[in-house]
């Protein structure tokens, strides 16, 4: 981190200069990624004393830390401006005035052993004046170019002395003009109220334990008539008061939580008092891409870019052990062998856990390479035990299993009748294989369609590459589906989030199968290409994955399915194989509940987000917000099954209704 003299951070201000550095006498990090209206303060975040003060100081660490306030410089971290004292409030309290800002007495106990020399107290006024004078000026550089500006000054709280039930959030508003900030007051006490917290029942209330009486609300409302503070007190529901030891889950919902609360409440105050009547939270936030991101998201991909589950879980013997199977339906289990896994899984785990994600400022930016690392630790796991039994844990861990809602939906379509006639035209690997490179070249994509017989599916992607089955024949219906599930929604995320900045879209988000899979279904049923016996046929792979979970064998499966639900062999074989490779291979029941996710959003929101790579429908309000940043570029490929106007279909309209 740079650092610089007072005056170097003040020519920056004036300058409108982006910069984060640490003043060089250390008592101050100021962070300004972009220029926004409004600011974050943690005065009394730091813990640090000064070297020459540590051993006339009467009090112990702990005693110390008890009455500083932990963790308040995270919960502004994913702010653009920034301004987090990096000293004790023992040393000298920024929010008190520089006549009492030097404690000898503090909360009933004696802070030094001998009184401060004049020397040692001007050395701590020194501090607290550049403080204020860096305040002033970056508040008077935000005034002039915006018009006004808000300042949220965040402190925490000790609850345990206090005998009534004190709020989670204290909002002290004695300073502030009420009769002209109301709307902002309540504003900000109704998105507190919204805090969700683990465990916790959260309050927030105007003037209860804290009136908003320190002085770094009283020098701005002496100093500047267009600036809102608001001082914020928040309950140590994040730690314990006594011991001092944190709570790693409140804090990161904090983070998260009071980012939001924050950008909201800036855009509804701007929204109020300009013209500017458009504008969200996400637009509150910095535009350009943290280094911090970009030097952890090319690390990230580094490590992980050589994973391809499919590649290793596809069985190298299917084609034989298919055919020595349905010789013996009922008592010959499949015996799949695989390529060789060629990774290290320790060292693999250990470059993951390795990364330094904690240097991530913005906490939903952080939440989400902090899943993504926890999931590629669970496909590794998955992938070491390939053929053994701790496979199917793994695949549980990573994939899940039907629920009692997916099982109901399984159960319930394969009672519809089929209402069309089956297509008699079958078309060639090889004239699908044209098919696609048409498609492809409508599309504008470059990418190369190639005939295998090493899948178990008709078709898929990987990577640039699509691969045909050699072993089938397609009916046009059935090809065209294909086409809109594997260009349209695969191939498409996969070009998508090659042109993005960050490569993490590329190695697939927290849900990401989940998601591209009921998009890819979803596409299909847009282009008018889901027929019955296909949504059946989604349904039938939730079954034999229950049946998987719940402990049957290979040969109880594939009998149910062909003689309850009267499959062909292949269909039969082709489903339990599915599930079954591996060791136990959970992930066929999320087509169908990635389809029901996918309508669902279709018909209620702007799905455009999803298709920007990888995505997982979880953190598609993190897309759009690093969207609306520009951090992200809006997808530059979209299905072409979303501008489709297909026939009605009412029968499928209503099956696609009743699953829930």
């Amino acid at each position: 981190m740079l650092q610089l003299t007072e005056k170097e951070v003040l020519e920056k201000i004036q300058q409108l200069i982006p910069f984060e550095a640490q003043l060089n006498d250390n008592s101050l990090i100021i962070r300004v990624s972009e220029y926004q209206p409004y600011l974050g303060t943690a005065i009394h975040n730091g813990h640090r004393l000064r070297g020459d003060l540590m051993p006339n100081c009467a009090l112990t660490e702990e005693e110390r830390y008890f009455e500083e306030d932990p963790f308040t410089g995270d919960f502004i971290s994913s702010l653009p401006i920034v301004l987090m004292g990096e000293d004790s409030r023992y040393e000298y309290d920024l929010n008190r005035p520089p006549e009492t800002c030097i404690y000898d007495d503090a909360w009933g106990k004696k802070v030094w052993t001998e009184d401060l020399t004049t020397e040692e107290k001007q050395v701590s006024l020194d501090k607290h004046a550049t403080y204020y004078r860096i305040l002033q000026c970056l508040i008077s550089t935000l005034e002039k170019e915006f018009g006004f500006c808000l300042l949220y000054d965040v402190h925490s709280y000790n609850y345990q002395r206090i005998e009534y039930d004190s709020p989670t959030f204290n909002v002290g508003t004695k300073q502030i003009n009420s009769r002209r900030w109301r709307k902002e007051i309540d504003e900000a006490l109704q998105l507190l109220n919204n805090v969700e917290l683990p465990n916790i029942d959260v309050t927030a209330r105007e003037n209860d334990v804290f009136k908003g009486m320190g002085y770094q609300a009283t020098y701005i409302k002496n100093h500047f008539k267009n600036t809102l503070v608001l001082p914020i007190e928040v309950k140590k529901i994040y730690m314990s008061e006594l011991g001092g030891e944190s709570y790693p889950l409140v804090i990161e919902k904090l983070k998260e939580e009071m980012k939001t609360v924050i950008t909201e409440h800036a855009a509804f105050t701007i929204r109020k008092r300009t013209k500017v009547k458009r504008l969200t939270g996400s637009q509150m936030l910095a535009s350009q891409l943290p280094r911090e991101v970009i030097k952890l998201d090319r690390q990230l991909f580094s490590i992980a870019r050589g994973i391809n589950t499919l590649s290793y879980i596809n069985p190298t013997n299917l084609k034989q052990e298919k055919r020595r199977f349905l010789l013996k339906p009922f008592n010959y289990q499949p015996q799949f062998t695989y390529r060789q896994l060629d990774i290290d899984p320790y060292k693999f785990r250990e470059q993951l856990y390795r990364l330094p994600v904690e240097n991530i400022r913005d906490a939903d930016i952080q939440k989400m390479y902090r899943t993504v690392i926890d999931q590629l630790a669970v496909r590794i796991d998955l992938l070491t035990d390939i053929g053994q039994e701790g496979f199917l844990y793994n695949s549980l861990r990573y994939y899940g299993q039907p629920d009692e809602r997916d099982i109901a939906n399984a159960n319930f379509i394969p009672h519809a009748k089929e209402y069309s006639e089956p297509q008699e035209i079958l078309l060639s690997p090889q004239e699908a294989i044209e098919a696609f490179k048409e498609a492809a070249d409508d599309y504008g994509i470059k990418c190369k369609v190639v005939g295998t017989r090493q899948l178990i599916a008709r078709a898929m992607v990987s990577g640039r590459n699509i691969k045909v089955n050699l072993g089938c024949k397609f009916t046009p219906s059935d090809l065209s589906a294909l086409i809109h599930h594997e260009l349209g929604v695969h191939l498409i995320t996969t070009v998508n989030a090659d042109l993005q900045p960050l490569k993490i879209l590329k190695l697939g988000l927290p849900g990401n199968t989940h998601t591209q899979e009921g998009l890819a279904i979803l596409s299909e049923y847009l282009s008018g290409n889901l027929p019955m016996h296909r949504l059946k046929t989604l349904a039938l792979r939730v079954v034999a994955v229950n049946m998987l979970v719940k402990g049957e064998t290979f040969n109880e499966t594939f009998n149910t399915l062909k003689y309850d639900h009267h499959l062909s062999d292949d269909d039969a074989f082709t489903i339990t194989a599915r599930v079954y490779r591996g060791g136990g291979f959970t992930k066929d029941f999320l087509y169908l509940r990635g389809l029901k996710d996918a309508h669902h959003l279709y018909q209620n929101e702007d799905l455009s987000a999803m298709f920007v790579g990888k995505t997982g429908f979880e953190l598609k309000p993190l897309l759009e917000e690093l969207i609306a940043r520009d951090i992200l570029h809006k997808p530059t490929y979209l299905p072409k099954a979303l501008t489709i106007k297909r026939e009605p279909d009412p029968r499928m309209d209503f099956m696609l209704e009743c699953i829930k």
